[in-house]
């Protein structure tokens, strides 16, 4: 011990030691946070890519083994091509997924003046989109992938 009565050779961090460390961690955050953000929107954005191939492969593989595009998404789970219904990473819901109807195609009758030539297809699911209307890293809305 010392006159003083503390322990020889006991020292601590001085002040300004330990603003300097809180400083140096407080710039390393402010560099880290925006990189781990961007990060996570592209994370979201694979998801949504994944998610929209696998349905509308779905879409497809139903249209092709049915003879018609499905009556909703929820037929989809039904007849046993998707699993389940993907959470739309943007919206966090099930239910926000955009569907987009078939066109009707032109009949080879197109000329007989009645219908205007047009037959519909059966089924209301021919596409889909993300429910969101954030904006992708892309420039293109989520609702437009």
């Amino acid at each position: 011990m010392n006159a003083d009565g503390r322990i020889a050779g006991a020292g601590g961090f001085t002040l300004i030691e330990l603003m300097i460390v809180i400083s140096i961690i407080g710039i390393l955050a402010a560099i880290a946070v925006p990189s781990y953000q961007t990060g996570l929107i592209r994370a979201r954005e694979a998801v949504l890519r994944e998610d929209l191939y696998s349905m509308r492969s779905a879409i497809d593989q139903f249209a092709a083994d049915q003879g018609r595009y499905p009556m909703s998404l929820a037929e989809l789970v039904e007849q046993r091509y998707l699993r389940e219904l993907p959470i739309d990473p943007f919206t966090r819901s099930r239910e926000t997924w955009v569907i987009v109807a078939p066109q009707p195609l032109p009949s080879p009758a197109a000329n007989d003046g009645g219908s205007g030539g047009r037959t519909p297809l059966l089924g209301n699911v021919y596409d889909l989109h993300s429910g969101s209307n954030l904006v992708g890293t892309n420039n293109v809305p989520y609702n437009e992938w």
